[in-house]
């Protein structure tokens, strides 16, 4: 099965009578919304993508912003949250010797998710800033969660005298958004360019440990 066949079983999971015509139809949004945005979308360009008649999705979704939401609501709960929080878990509760180790096992961890997920994260991301309902199913479901773990663990590492004496939550903003800001970049700011993943990985963990380093 593959990867689109398995996003598409996620977000249809409790959904009775789902025709081909409506997987096509998600299938379709989710290849544009993640090539051109969910503005810069229409409907047509949608349907034209799944090989169905325009009011065919009018027939399913009232709206655009309709089919959005049952792209990403769903997503998030059902697809992203769990194994977000299950498979990180893994690396958050594994004994890391270091800081340094620490680092390295999250960002290859999530490397690694964020790549096998990216056009659906790349809708995401373009989309949160603009969708108050969205950021909140976000913030409930797995930035919370995450967050305060991370900061549990920003503490013991801080009290190990490896991390930079700052409130833990501005190390965690720190280092997060670090290895987030090279996944934008590559996949969404500058994907067509050649990026050597390891080399430009490996400087993205030695600028955060640089960056949380203890001042001697």
């Amino acid at each position: 099965m593959s990867d689109q066949e398995n996003i598409l079983d996620f977000i249809l999971k409790d959904e009775d009578n789902v025709t081909e015509k409506q997987k096509k139809i998600i299938a379709a949004a989710i290849e544009a919304f993640s090539e051109k945005g969910f503005a810069a979308t229409s409907t047509s360009e949608i349907a034209k993508k799944a090989g169905v008649a325009e009011g065919t999705i009018f027939r399913h979704y009232k709206t655009k912003k309709d089919l959005l939401l049952k792209l990403l609501s769903p997503m998030v709960s059902k697809l992203i949250a769990p194994i977000v929080l299950k498979d990180f878990n893994k690396v958050l509760d594994a004994e890391h010797h270091s800081f340094e180790e620490f680092l390295r096992a999250v960002v290859k961890n999530r490397m690694e998710f964020l790549q096998k997920n990216d056009a659906l994260f790349k809708i995401l991301i373009q989309e949160i800033p603009f969708h108050q309902d969205l950021r909140e199913i976000f913030i409930d479901q797995i930035a919370s969660k995450v967050f305060k773990r991370l900061n549990e663990i920003m503490d013991f590492y801080k009290e190990k005298g490896e991390v930079l004496d700052i409130p833990s939550m501005s190390a965690v903003r720190l280092a997060i958004t670090t290895i987030f800001g090279y996944f934008i970049a590559r996949h969404l700011i500058l994907p067509d360019i050649h990026w050597d993943d390891e080399a430009e990985i490996e400087r993205t963990i030695q600028f955060i440990l640089a960056g949380l380093a203890p001042k001697s």
